[in-house]
């Protein structure tokens, strides 16, 4: 056993005596302003999950059955310099709660010292004088202690502790939301590069189609006038023109999938994909388990538990310090030597201080409220999120079905246009507006999909991912990070 674990084992009856003494409210987590609902407004049609196995994991990017998000969201935890951050954030946090809890405990220190001296000189001898060296020696042991009778020391650990656990808890939200961020950016490069397919076949088509317009004009027909090849070529140029814009906006997702991994830009090379995430099957559980799944309620909850332990220091500034001295040492001179001791306490109490430890305490309790009222509207925020998720997945899967008929319904128009324009029966108006509406077509129902597969993704976040406050660890006993 250490001395300094033995040091705490010798006071701790005192220590224990006193534990009822803390002045301040005790902590009751306050209720939401709104209890949670027995469901969500749009579960219907949705996997309903329970906390032990259907809610999403840890892992729960490989539900889009992507390569790159299965390689680098592992990465986001110890490469992200935002959550390294964090990181550092919560081991202070770890610290303080270290320091204040040795604040319950006594100081227990030693000196010692050794001197050889002479008086007199000459080597001669005389009356009050003396030629032989004296050496004094002393050692001495001192401890101090201030008993927290008022639960000053405990309420401040007791904040301390809640802001480490908060400090967790964001550590915990800044890794999800990050990871979030990751897949969101991966799911716009990739439907980024499925709108570079498409409008390189779309270039290819209209290459394809002016040349079809270039013959029959040249050909010398009067059904198909100039005007036809001259509005086939600007079709076409325009069509090129938004693939190499498209090249600007692959790079700078590249660009911020490099950096969300703690990667210089220059470093990270991803290549072109011809697929898109798959659209995972998100289980949906009640409402009441936001309470516990999202590590931003979490982190909220225990800042309000902070904040309550706060108005308890802040009361503790009416009552008196106490203190607590012992000294005992060992003073050798020469041959001779004896013992010296002493014994202390000291109080000390403020008699006026015009209202300062009242608007302390006040200061105290209205940062509480605030923090209460900070809870209970991340609360309502959360419910919104999940709300606006459900919806739009909802709403846009319906819109995907639509969108995929009206694809297939263009791709058949832009065909019977181009055969009606080489039989004569329409002019090229016909063919262009066609193709237009078949590429606005297939864009839109890109769209559509990108925000479904950005909506799964937020969902899996705004349900709290892998992470549950059970994961919270006692600061008293944690020495690191999870």
């Amino acid at each position: 056993m250490t001395s300094r674990n033995a040091s705490r084992l010798a006071v701790l009856p005192f220590v224990l005596l006193l534990a009822d003494c803390a002045v301040g409210p005790d902590y009751d987590r306050p209720q939401p302003a709104n209890p949670p609902a027995a469901q969500f407004k749009e579960t219907p049609g949705w996997t309903q999950a329970s906390p032990a196995d259907a809610a999403p994991k840890g892992d729960w990017w490989t539900d889009f059955h992507d390569p790159l998000l299965d390689q680098l969201e592992p990465t986001v935890r110890v490469s992200n310099q935002t959550i390294q951050a964090d990181y550092q954030n919560y081991r202070q946090a770890l610290a303080l709660v270290q320091e204040a809890d040795a604040s319950l405990f006594p100081t227990i220190g030693a000196t010692g010292s050794v001197t050889r001296s002479k008086s007199g000189g000459g080597g001669v001898s005389t009356a009050g004088s003396s030629s032989t060296p004296i050496t004094e020696k002393t050692v001495e042991g001192t401890l101090s202690w201030s008993p927290d009778i008022w639960g000053k020391v405990r309420r401040t650990i007791e904040e301390n502790e809640a802001n480490a656990q908060a400090s967790e808890a964001t550590l915990a939200n800044a890794t999800l939301s990050t990871q979030v961020t990751l897949a969101t950016t991966i799911i716009n490069l990739r439907v980024t590069d499925a709108n570079i397919d498409l409008l390189t076949r779309t270039v290819k088509e209209y290459e394809e189609n002016l040349r079809v317009v270039a013959n029959a004009v040249h050909a010398g027909f009067n059904l198909y006038p100039p005007s036809n090849e001259i509005t086939a070529k600007v079709q076409l140029e325009n069509a090129k023109a938004s693939l190499i814009a498209l090249g600007v906006t692959r790079a700078q997702y590249a660009h911020a999938i490099a950096v969300l991994v703690g990667k210089n830009p220059e470093d990270l090379d991803i290549p072109h994909s011809e697929g898109l995430p798959a659209l995972p099957n998100v289980p949906v559980g009640v409402p009441s388990m936001l309470l516990q799944r999202r590590p931003d309620i979490a982190a909220a909850e225990r800042t309000m538990k902070a904040q309550n332990a706060a108005v308890g220091v802040a009361i503790a500034a009416y009552y008196p310090d106490i203190s607590l001295s012992a000294d005992f040492g060992l003073l050798a001179l020469s041959n001779a030597s004896q013992t010296i001791w002493s014994l202390g306490a000291s109080g000390t109490e403020t008699i006026l201080d015009f209202g300062a430890r009242d608007a302390q305490v006040a200061a105290a309790k209205a940062a509480y409220y605030s923090a209460v009222a900070t809870y209970r509207a991340t609360v309502l925020t959360a419910f919104q999120s999940v709300e606006n998720d459900l919806v739009g997945l909802r709403i846009l899967g319906q819109q995907a079905d639509v969108l995929e008929d009206a694809v297939r319904d263009s791709r058949r128009g832009t065909e019977i246009a181009h055969n009606e324009y080489q039989a004569g029966t329409v002019d090229y108006t016909t063919v262009a507006t066609a193709m237009a509406t078949q590429l606005t077509d297939e864009q839109n129902a890109l769209s559509v999909q990108q925000t479904r597969l950005i909506d799964a993704a937020t969902l899996i976040g705004d349900l709290g991912g892998g992470w549950t406050d059970a994961q919270l660890h006692d600061a008293q006993h944690t020495d690191d990070a999870p």
